[in-house]
């Protein structure tokens, strides 16, 4: 909520207290009693106007009072020295994580070329040719339909 909503609100709350006290003294005027005058629907529709104005001023000083510390630690932060020497040595005393001299990485085994796929005459990407099976298997069973 921006500052210029501030004085809005307050002229609201001013304007919503006097219409209240205004329609509390004519029902008083007319004898009724301030029990049955709390449940005027005026009366609370005015109430529940002067509670929302309220929670919304309470918004802003909460908004003011944040924006006044952020710029209080920013001011410190400023004035502050440089600590960029500081985390210059942070950084040179810690180790670097690396391989320990007791363990030493294998290197990886080359892999193996196998025989080159063969294409079928159609061209076809991933089939199989329609040859006979492989040697050291059986031949597939076919289930009834």
């Amino acid at each position: 909520m921006s500052l210029k909503w501030k004085p809005t609100q307050i002229r609201q709350k001013e304007y919503y207290e006097k219409q209240l006290q205004s329609r509390l003294a004519f029902l008083s005027g007319k004898g009724i009693e301030s029990a049955k005058a709390d449940k005027d629907t005026i009366v609370r529709k005015l109430k529940a106007s002067l509670k929302a104005v309220n929670s919304r001023l309470r918004q802003i000083a909460a908004n003011e009072k944040r924006t006044a510390e952020m710029a209080r630690i920013k001011a410190e932060r400023a004035a502050a020295p440089p600590k960029e020497k500081e985390k210059e040595r942070g950084k040179a005393e810690k180790p670097k994580k690396g391989p320990e001299e007791g363990k030493e990485k294998k290197p990886k085994a080359e892999k193996k070329a196998g025989p080159p796929k063969e294409k079928d005459q159609a061209g076809g990407k991933g089939q199989k040719p329609a040859s006979a099976p492989e040697e050291g298997k059986a031949p597939a069973k076919k289930k009834p339909e």
